[in-house]
């Protein structure tokens, strides 16, 4: 080996390629994708549902456009969703946020599961709710999972039945919680103690 090369190989530092050492833990890679990951500091916690990309084709090329779908819960039982659009992926994001937050309603839970089962429908979809016992986890995937999560619900079976445009299956799983009965409400209306009704 050559002087220069024994220099070099001295000169270079530990850590690899660019002189700089990895982190311990996650790579460069997860790098803003715990967007739905609830910080100790943050009231709700945020998932982004679906984002979509639009191109609309001017003079001068191609403009791209995009939209937001997300939920936003508190994981104590209320949660809301929205929808925005931008020219920046942050921005439609950022829309979309703020608009769940301002929609936010009541999703009753009790021991971690709704209190009984409900069809939610929107256009062409519809959505089955069912309560689950402890320890069965939330059997739901895309929109239902990301509201049940958001909601503070850790037990539930879902079936999406119809159309399964992202849009479509988050508003019939909203029209299914518009539906699921208050035990608060239902106690005061015939007169009977909270605890005697649900436990």
């Amino acid at each position: 080996m050559s002087d220069v090369q024994e220099r070099r190989e001295e000169d270079r530092p530990a850590g690899g390629r660019g002189g700089q050492a990895r982190p311990e833990g996650r790579g460069r890679r997860d790098r803003g994708r715990d967007r739905d990951r609830d910080p100790a500091d943050k009231e709700f916690v945020e998932k982004l549902v679906k984002l979509n990309r639009t191109a609309k084709v001017v003079k001068g090329g191609r403009r791209f456009s995009f939209s937001a779908l997300t939920v936003v819960g508190d994981r104590k039982g209320k949660v809301g969703f929205g929808f925005g659009k931008a020219n920046d992926v942050s921005e439609a994001i950022r829309k979309s946020i703020d608009k769940a937050k301002r929609s936010l309603v009541e999703l009753p839970v009790k021991n971690g599961t709704i209190p009984h089962e409900v069809n939610g429908f929107f256009k062409a979809s519809q959505v089955l709710l069912k309560p689950a016992c402890s320890g069965t986890g939330i059997i739901a995937g895309g929109a239902v999972r990301a509201i049940m999560e958001a909601g503070g619900v850790t037990d539930i079976l879902s079936k999406s039945i119809g159309a399964s445009s992202q849009y479509n299956v988050l508003k019939a799983t909203f029209n299914g919680i518009s539906k699921l009965m208050n035990a608060k409400q239902i106690a005061a209306n015939r007169g009977k103690p909270f605890k005697e009704l649900w436990g």
